[in-house]
């Protein structure tokens, strides 16, 4: 049975009951900001923001009054941070962390501060937001039942293939964050590594005015990203069907390792093995496309 939510509680902040919040901000569109987040903004003594400027902004048009003090929490500060704000927790204050858009500590800033407060054993709690994970997954079509996310793919070329060759083969659908000036290299390499079949989304500028999901395989999305995409782009792969496959179907994904400084016996058993196919197979399959 579904618990009946409850209306919105505006929570009162008393000396010794500090608590580190976990506030889910909206990640395009300004109408998913609950009244919970506005609560708890309203009610903190601190605000670790990721951006400062980009919080205040987005409070002024969401008409939020908030007096807490506002610091900065980003991914190269957050560990210096994590026991400044679990101090301020142990201290009686009530702290609330957001990022610029999504749940923190999801491929953003906030699970060391979590980490370090829970350690101590003080109170952490959330109120949850949009998640661009979870609406992208929801929008693809594709099995959502079993699912993992990856976050951000390597930035070389090299490095993407490996981490790319060794999801090669993991059933679970794929939710993945890429940039729009390195999409086109990224679909090559996943076109390459899962083969130009595996069935896939984009999802763009999701909960905007121009929210947008391409849908086809991997090879069309390759094809239709070629001059690159704009906005934030999050995409959802199908997993692997578990099924054999030809070692025909993963040469251009060997010479990527081989491309990248890797010796092609050495390429041959990697997606082999990532393939479940023989490594003698891969390797002459690969000698006679050489010609």
């Amino acid at each position: 049975m579904t618990p009946t939510p409850t209306a919105p509680e505006v929570p009162a902040p008393h000396p010794g009951e500090g608590r580190l919040v976990l506030v889910g901000t909206p990640i395009g569109n300004l109408g998913d900001a609950s009244e919970r987040m506005r609560a708890e903004i309203a009610a903190a003594d601190l605000i670790a923001a990721e951006d400062t400027r980009r919080f205040l902004g987005v409070a002024d048009r969401l008409g939020i009054t908030h007096t807490g003090s506002v610091v900065s929490l980003f991914d190269h500060n957050e560990q210096a941070k994590a026991g400044e704000l679990a101090d301020a927790v142990a201290r009686g204050q009530r702290v609330v962390l957001l990022t610029d858009a999504g749940m923190p500590a999801v491929s953003d800033p906030g699970y060391r501060v979590v980490r370090e407060v829970a350690e101590r054993g003080l109170p952490v709690t959330s109120a949850p937001g949009p998640s661009a994970v979870l609406t992208a997954l929801a929008l693809s079509g594709l099995p959502s039942d079993r699912f993992a996310f990856e976050g951000f793919l390597p930035r070389k070329a090299g490095e993407r293939a490996r981490v790319l060759s060794a999801l090669a083969r993991e059933e679970r659908t794929l939710v993945l964050f890429e940039s729009p000036h390195r999409i086109a290299d990224a679909l090559a390499d996943i076109a390459a590594a899962f083969g130009p079949e595996r069935r896939m989304t984009i999802s763009r500028e999701l909960t905007k005015t121009y929210e947008e999901v391409l849908r086809g395989t991997a090879a069309e999305l390759r094809e239709r990203a070629a001059d690159g995409l704009r906005g934030e782009l999050t995409l959802v792969i199908a997993g692997h069907s578990g099924e054999a496959e030809a070692p025909a179907d993963h040469l251009e994904e060997m010479q990527r390792l081989v491309d990248a400084g890797m010796r092609a016996k050495t390429a041959a058993a990697e997606v082999a093995a990532r393939h479940g196919m023989s490594t003698r197979a891969m390797y002459e399959e690969h000698l006679r496309a050489k010609g």
